[in-house]
């Protein structure tokens, strides 16, 4: 390709990490699928850590004379940071990324990256969707706590398959596991979202199951996103929410103690309740510092945080009026 528009040329990132399929016949439909969306493309495969298989094949591909580029990193770091290593490589306007197993059908690529045309950010939903009523459940379930959190109306985060303008990816930053919640990142920045229908692949044959340590980690990464979308530049309602409730339970129990030692004759002597309306009131104090601390940052840090980005600007220059030009004049 001899130095195609920057704006038109599609980097397609591709970050593998344990699942992988076939790569060599992954890279032919992937190419395929790239060709028949009309724009220049270049294909990026992100080796998360040492993968001798996927090195094996990613280099037969080169031997044949495949059009890719490899980058390996030196140790595991996770998907995100696999996908933001490969945008700091890539050099197109827009910026596709595929799962490096088969999860798509590639030949509906094209309506991806078309859907750009009217969103900042698409990303895939697979229908008709295959699998289990067990993994049915578990999804539908994960989307609902995800809609609760950030009230978009999303159903397949699972699908790596996402086309974006490259003004998105500079202005959210990527760690742990958030490429999920890219879409969710993205709209809290002003970005429009969009999800597309695509045909799922007939060799998408994950069955959805999960270690009980992965539902956890699922469950942390939705109360991250949850906390990143809400409360980021505002940390004193939700600590302090948190704080105010457990020092006023701390409050009302004390206070219902003093009652009983007043009017009840009911001695404070070897009271449990006693020490636990202590214990909470001064943890909701504690809480409460804790936001107060985290205002008085983002007020320092005020002027450094922008979440938000401007769409465009429209300036209107009226001509001047009689007064100025004639004011103009007599200067002259």
């Amino acid at each position: 390709m001899n130095s195609p528009d920057a704006s038109r040329l599609v980097s397609a990132i591709v970050p593998v990490g344990n699942r992988i399929s076939d790569l060599e016949a992954l890279y032919e439909d992937y190419s395929a699928g790239l060709r028949a969306t009309g724009h220049p493309y270049e294909l990026i495969f992100v080796i998360d850590g040492p993968n001798p298989d996927a090195e094996q094949g990613l280099n037969r591909i080169i031997a044949k004379g495949g059009e890719l580029r490899v980058v390996n990193l030196g140790r595991v770091f996770g998907e995100a940071t696999a996908l933001m290593a490969g945008f700091e490589e890539s050099r197109g306007g827009i910026i596709l990324t595929l799962p490096a197993y088969f999860q798509i059908e590639a030949s509906e690529i094209p309506k991806l990256v078309s859907g750009l045309q009217s969103a900042d950010l698409c990303v895939a939903r697979r229908w008709p969707r295959a699998g289990g009523w067990l993994e049915s459940l578990r999804r539908r379930a994960f989307h609902a706590m995800v809609r609760k959190v950030s009230g978009m109306p999303l159903s397949d985060l699972g699908c790596g398959a996402r086309a974006m303008h490259r003004r998105v990816l500079e202005e959210i930053s990527l760690y742990g596991d958030q490429h999920r919640f890219i879409p969710v990142l993205a709209s809290r920045q002003g970005f429009r979202t969009a999800e597309i229908d695509l045909q799922q692949s007939p060799k998408d044959c994950f069955d959805g199951s999960y270690r009980a340590r992965e539902y956890a980690h699922r469950l942390l990464d939705i109360f991250t996103v949850f906390f990143l979308v809400r409360f980021t530049k505002k940390p004193l309602r939700f600590f302090g929410m948190i704080g105010a409730t457990t020092f006023a339970a701390g409050v009302l129990i004390t206070l219902w103690l003093v009652i009983e030692r007043l009017f009840m004759d009911v001695s404070l002597a070897d009271r449990p309740a006693l020490l636990l309306s202590s214990l909470l009131i001064v943890l909701g104090v504690q809480i409460f510092a804790i936001g107060l601390l985290g205002e008085l940052m983002i007020f320092t840090h005020a002027r450094e945080m922008k979440d938000y980005k401007i769409e465009r600007v429209i300036e209107a220059m009226p001509e001047r009026s009689a007064m100025d030009r004639e004011s103009m004049e007599q200067n002259t």
